[in-house]
């Protein structure tokens, strides 16, 4: 499966000390022809998608995983 979505949509792994985070991007970015506005819109899209992340039921199961 990931090889099939490899082909269809172009992946980054984002990295800090605390968190690795592998994405595949659906959007078509090239669409924006200048640069500096194509980063910014998908910066936009990546923190929109973090903020509908934290309010979703996954999110709360997820943090179970740190329960006792």
């Amino acid at each position: 499966m990931d090889d099939l979505l490899e082909e269809l949509y172009p992946e980054i792994t984002l990295e800090t000390d605390d968190i690795i985070m592998s994405l595949s991007i659906k959007k078509d970015y090239s669409k924006i022809e200048d640069f500096d506005k194509r980063k910014e819109k998908f910066i936009s899209d990546l923190k929109a998608f973090i903020d509908e992340f934290s309010e979703t039921p996954e999110s709360d199961a997820f943090m179970t995983y740190y329960d006792d």
